[in-house]
């Protein structure tokens, strides 16, 4: 190579190296990706203190990762070559067999944030007894695909300790409080054929829902409904989840579907969201199903809270009068598992503690709820940096 190449090589690298850096700087940031559904770093703003500390660096770094031109290509171009080299994880995300994407979730389980989440679990647990009565606050962790799908596994995966986890959670709540779902997920994970969890997203499908409501009705000596009683229509048959959105687009859809009951009269119900005077009628959001966070399509995703009530009509015609209210604090697993819980209660709210600002305690207050039900995936509420406000 003659100097002229060498020059020409040097200069071609400085292009794509100071190019795509001044590109990454000039172009508009990015409040939020679409394709993993969650808010991205922005650009911060240096002070002295930040500076200083390390906080901007750090939060500058941050945005560099996010806001990457041409970011989602090179995460898929990355993820192709991994792929090619017979990976068995990218991104901290398993290549399962059947095409299944699942979660890791290393280290999820032995952070601060984890051990302190218990405590304050325990502590709102012993403060919605004392309102509601301990036979009437019930807890749901929902395991993850992770400790269930094991059959899916890579060959020599190594699942981490969310079973472990899971105990500790029973064994510091009172007796009678925890709702028991591992089990029948995993006998159905080993028995059935129907999908527990998406291929390409975190969230458990609506039969993984609808077994877990089952053990709830069973174990709390709620209404037990058999499969039959229940008409399944398929939503999408288009859904590529946040899991699959980490490392590219798979290729893979997923289907999503609704339940209602066919065995009595159909109720139908009015939300009013974030305690405004905006009412919605019924908790299927189908403009959801246009965008790719079809998921949203329960409940039009997470909100602060949602009030949910029965139209006086059709509550009269279905029979409706339990005199029971339930709370529940939940996190996006709730969102298609509630709709089974809702002809139990005449009244059912849900707060979301990621986007309620408000006091929980003042909220159950001014409500007189009748029963509370917290419901999480494991690994979420391991995460969950908000769960403090569960002491407001």
């Amino acid at each position: 190579m003659n100097n002229r190449q060498s020059w020409n090589v040097i200069t071609l690298f400085l292009i794509l190296i100071f190019g795509f850096s001044l590109a990454t700087i000039l172009k508009p940031q990015n409040g939020f990706s679409e394709r993993e559904n969650r808010v991205l770093a922005t650009r911060p703003e240096p002070t002295v203190s930040t500076v200083f500390s390390g906080e901007f660096e750090k939060a500058y770094e941050d945005s560099l990762t996010d806001q990457f031109v041409l970011r989602d290509q090179w995460i898929a171009l990355r993820s192709f070559v991994e792929r090619l080299a017979l990976k068995q994880d990218i991104h901290d995300v398993y290549l399962g067999k059947d095409s299944y994407l699942i979660e890791k979730h290393t280290g999820t389980f032995s952070t601060e944030y984890a051990q302190n989440n218990i405590s304050l679990l325990k502590e709102f647990v012993r403060e919605a007894s004392d309102r509601c009565g301990q036979d009437h606050v019930w807890v749901m962790m929902v395991p993850n695909a992770v400790s269930v799908l094991t059959d899916k596994l890579p060959l020599f995966a190594a699942p981490y300790d969310e079973k472990e986890y899971l105990q500790k959670i029973e064994n510091e709540l009172p007796v009678g409080v925890w709702v028991e779902v591992t089990d029948v997920l995993e006998e159905a994970a080993r028995t059935s054929d129907e999908q527990l969890y998406y291929r390409t997203d975190h969230h458990w499908t609506t039969y993984g829902a609808y077994l877990a409501y089952q053990e709830l009705a069973l174990q709390k000596g709620l209404e037990l409904s058999r499969i039959t009683s229940w008409d399944r229509e398929v939503l999408t048959d288009r859904f590529e989840g946040t899991v699959a959105a980490r490392i590219g687009s798979s290729g893979t859809y997923d289907r999503i579907e609704a339940w209602k009951r066919n065995d009595r009269t159909e109720r139908k119900y009015l939300l009013r969201y974030n305690q405004t005077g905006e009412v919605q009628e019924g908790y299927l959001v189908r403009d959801c199903l246009e965008t790719r966070d079809k998921y949203g399509v329960f409940f039009g995703g997470n909100f602060g809270t949602v009030e949910i009530r029965p139209e006086e009509d059709t509550a009269v015609a279905a029979g409706s009068g339990t005199g029971r209210k339930l709370l529940v604090i939940k996190d996006s697993y709730a969102n298609c598992f509630v709709p089974f819980l809702l002809d139990q209660f005449d009244e059912v709210d849900l707060v979301d503690m990621r986007y309620f600002n408000g006091s929980l305690s003042e909220y159950m207050e001014t409500a007189s709820f009748t029963d509370v039900l917290f419901l999480n995936n494991v690994a979420g509420f391991a995460e969950d940096a908000s769960l403090v406000k569960l002491r407001y």
